[in-house]
């Protein structure tokens, strides 16, 4: 016999009347309240008092992460003038005192390498960029480029920690975690973030994406990233064991979750209460999540926007069309984690590769979001842990054995929707793309700006442990007016 439906057998008369009170009060509540209560509500779930601080244009974040760091030098920043000094010296008053990697501060020369690819003006504000971004390009009229960004980090973790966490060393809340702590949830059958993970084709990049880039740290465990993965089921073991029926799964989910409220209400621990939650998305899960990973409903045109990679799971462009499924379904937070821009040896081939990959995408998913009437109110950040070097990497005279090192001053990144102002281009950099000559950004002046958007002061917005009051953005962080629209 099978022993889910031997234990359902065994229920004491006592039991039996207990749990049909319990079944009938339910139903007479439901009948004098909304028909509509026990459908996906439209509205925020669980809110911290007080928030949000102040009228936020944005309610959803899609972040593209661009794993490895995207050269500035080839892709962003018009600095025609490098043409003439190909291969020169780079001036040791240009370097100064920065700080390099160690695969590149020991170099005994630093030769100047200019930008692989001719540069095109796009769209009515004229922006600059590689016709390797010729995607990107069309969309530059929605689009506010920074690309006057700087990080402490030159190495690949400790930079996306610290963007992503705000601080280098793993254990503190991701920035979608503080998010959804403190707006809540916008849907009942979907997590309120979520992670996707995809590389370059070739897998060149070795760098890995830890599960702490997307963690809860100490805030309850509820607020962490799902994952859904890009092989298999979405979800592992979302779907019930053989022999389990859907009514079964729900009479024991009942049953456990009066358990774990007895304990919550004895200990008093937040973890037992996430214990509850994760339960009961998991089973709403069982039915939404197939729903949302099925394409079949896509218009064509709208498939061919995002490019031939689309239908291939596990691909950029498919988590792209993904992420706008998921926050047209309530999800706060998207976190797409893309890895292969560490092009240390490879950059004179793999560039152009991973910019095919990314750019059609990207620029997709801003087309799409914004024919949808929805990218007012969605953040939509293309972003890394840091740049690349202006000077070469390895020998220039072997294609295959050259490149740039990591760079954490002035690289670029792009946002568009939910708050920043389009058609724009903040700070600048010198003729070297080296060092910042006009409005400075910092990894913390960021996350201040994008819980500014959200409607969020990133002073107010903590949480106490060990004593201490701790924020995404520690100490530190300046909102950018030039930013906001």
């Amino acid at each position: 016999m099978n022993p889910f439906i031997h234990q359902q057998q065994l229920v004491t008369r006592r039991q039996f009347f207990g749990k049909s009170a319990t079944g009938v009060g339910t139903v007479a509540l439901a009948s004098l309240l909304n028909e509509n209560l026990l459908g996906a509500p439209a509205v925020n779930m669980n809110p911290l008092d007080g928030l949000p601080h102040l009228p936020g244009k944005a309610k959803n974040v899609i972040i593209l992460w661009q794993g490895g760091g995207p050269s500035q030098v080839d892709l962003f920043q018009h600095k025609p003038s490098l043409e003439k000094m190909r291969l020169q010296e780079l001036p040791p008053s240009i370097r100064g005192t920065s700080r390099l990697s160690s695969m590149t501060a020991g170099q005994s020369k630093f030769p100047i390498l200019p930008a692989f690819k001719p540069f095109k003006q796009y769209g009515k504000c004229g922006r600059w960029l590689s016709e390797l971004m010729s995607h990107t390009g069309s969309i530059s009229d929605d689009i506010c480029y920074v690309d006057s960004m700087f990080t402490e980090a030159v190495n690949h973790a400790p930079g996306v920690t610290f963007f992503l966490t705000g601080s280098q060393i793993p254990g503190r809340p991701s920035i979608g975690a503080w998010g959804t702590y403190g707006l809540g949830s916008l849907s009942q059958d979907l997590p309120a973030f979520v992670v996707m993970t995809s590389s370059d084709v070739d897998k060149t990049c070795g760098q890995l994406f830890f599960d702490y880039y997307w963690g809860s740290g100490f805030l309850p465990s509820k607020y962490q990233g799902v994952r859904l993965r890009s092989e298999g089921d979405a979800v592992l073991y979302l779907n019930n064991p053989a022999g389990v029926s859907r009514e079964l799964r729900r009479s024991a989910l009942d049953d456990l979750s009066a358990l774990n409220a007895h304990h919550l209400q004895s200990y008093g621990d937040p973890e037992i209460d996430s214990r509850i939650a994760q339960y009961e998305m998991a089973y709403r899960m069982q039915m939404s999540v197939p729903e949302l990973t099925d394409l079949s409903g896509e218009k064509p045109d709208v498939l061919e926007m995002y490019g031939p990679d689309v239908q291939r799971k596990g691909s950029f462009a498919h988590n792209c069309l993904m992420a706008r499924k998921l926050v047209e379904r309530g999800v706060r937070f998207v976190q797409l984690m893309h890895s292969g821009w560490d092009q240390h040896k490879n950059l004179s081939y793999q560039l152009e590769k991973q910019c095919k990959d990314t750019d059609q995408p990207a620029a997709a998913l801003v087309k799409d979001l914004k024919q949808r009437g929805m990218l007012d109110d969605t953040i939509v950040l293309w972003v890394s842990e840091f740049g690349r070097t202006v000077f070469v990497q390895g020998d220039i005279n072997i294609a295959k054995a050259h490149g740039r090192d990591h760079f954490g001053i002035g690289y670029t990144i792009w946002g568009a929707g939910g708050g920043f102002r389009p058609g724009q281009s903040i700070g600048e950099t010198d003729d070297f793309a080296y060092q910042i000559t006009k409005d400075p950004v910092h990894v913390h002046d960021m996350q201040a700006t994008l819980m500014h958007m959200l409607g969020i002061n990133h002073e107010k917005l903590t949480y106490r442990y060990q004593g201490r009051d701790f924020r995404l953005t520690d100490v530190h962080g300046r909102v950018v007016p030039g930013i906001l629209a």
